[in-house]
């Protein structure tokens, strides 16, 4: 049986790792057990595990443009650290990414080996990390880019959408960004199989749903299979709500190396979108 650790297993992609994962040995922790930048309690964390999925991140896209240190301590610093320890035990580890680490002036889906360029520090910091994966782990390390997450566990777009139909009669929302609503639990199934699946070639895999969407679509898709009418959605620009980080205006992603691992990319994220709003987490946001 492969033994695996779970590091950010508190967080809404980490829990659904957890689940998905449930029926093998499991080494859960959240960032209150374990503290990624503390490289003895990484080594004594990692020590005994055959796979390591490394979830535990600073996710504060905007918060990184005024401590982008400390964000680089956790996405860079931290990952360093894991990609050591397994490096020394012989652990595999999969490290979640992001497509802030391209450059989002794109018009096509970006292959796995496209030029990375980011845009803000949250990116820059996630890049330090996929580089020490990298480095130090060339022939068992994978690094999996994610994007426009949601889920049953934390907020999310979807989540507070819903949750908005209750307050207002009509909703702007951004339609100039393009990207790939991704369903955390199936990028969860995604990274099990990806561990699992001894013979994968190392390195990049962009685990995002197929298809792509802008942020008005997706809520416009969000509502309509929820019973709401999508018409009190309506499309606005970026400049009508202005953040410390600049956002890429293109994030699709290309999935080819899932078929050279022998998997099946992730399924169009209307066919997921469909599938998570069925569950409790979002019918019950409705109700409330």
């Amino acid at each position: 049986m492969t033994s695996w650790l779970v590091t950010g297993a508190g967080g809404m992609l980490g829990r659904d790792v957890v689940s998905v994962l449930s029926s093998d040995e499991v080494t859960a922790y959240d960032r209150a057990a374990l503290d990624i930048t503390d490289p003895a309690a990484v080594r004594a964390a990692v020590a005994g595990h055959d796979v390591v999925v490394n979830c535990a991140a600073w996710t504060d896209v905007d918060g990184a443009e005024a401590a982008e240190e400390a964000a680089t301590a956790v996405n860079g610093t931290g990952v360093e650290h894991l990609a050591r320890a397994c490096a020394e035990t012989g652990a595999r580890l999969v490290q979640v990414s992001t497509d802030y680490v391209l450059p989002g002036d794109g018009s096509a889906p970006y292959p796995e080996d496209a030029a990375t360029g980011p845009l803000n520090a949250y990116g820059r910091s996630k890049l330090v990390g996929e580089r020490a994966v990298l480095e130090l782990l060339p022939s068992r390390g994978y690094i999996v880019r994610t994007a426009w997450l949601y889920g049953e566990h934390g907020g999310n777009f979807v989540a507070t959408m819903l949750k908005l139909a209750a307050q207002r009669p009509s909703l702007d929302v951004v339609d100039d960004q393009q990207g790939q609503p991704t369903w955390s639990l199936a990028l969860a199934e995604q990274l099990a199989a990806l561990g699992r699946a001894v013979d994968a070639p190392p390195g990049v895999y962009h685990g995002t749903a197929a298809g792509s969407a802008t942020w008005y679509e997706l809520a416009r898709a969000a509502y309509e299979l929820s019973g709401l009418d999508p018409e009190r959605i309506r499309p606005t620009s970026s400049a009508a709500f202005p953040r410390p980080a600049v956002r890429p205006g293109y994030s699709v992603l290309g999935h080819d190396r899932w078929r050279a691992a022998g998997l099946t990319p992730l399924a169009d994220w209307r066919a997921s979108l469909a599938q998570a709003l069925e569950r409790p987490a979002f019918t019950g946001l409705l109700q409330s």
